[in-house]
């Protein structure tokens, strides 16, 4: 899939340089990049979503004993 973006100059540049200093293209640095970046963004977003439906009262909360008990690890 074909996609475009806008960079700043500064960034331009460095990925400019990053590509000429190692002989790799742009797109590999940008998909690497991307990536790498994807699941960051996953995590980041998916956990804020957990955070606000806690705040709602939509998301049910586990004390640490009850968990133990209810995964069967009580001692």
């Amino acid at each position: 899939m074909a996609t475009s973006i806008r960079l700043n100059p500064e960034t331009e540049r460095r990925l400019d340089s990053l590509a000429t200093r190692t002989g790799r293209t742009k797109a590999f640095y940008l998909r690497e990049i991307i990536e790498r970046g994807l699941e960051d963004m996953e995590d980041y977003y998916l956990a804020a979503g957990v955070v606000e439906r806690l705040r709602q009262g939509d998301e049910r909360v586990y004390s640490a004993a009850d968990a133990r008990k209810d995964l069967g690890l009580e001692d």
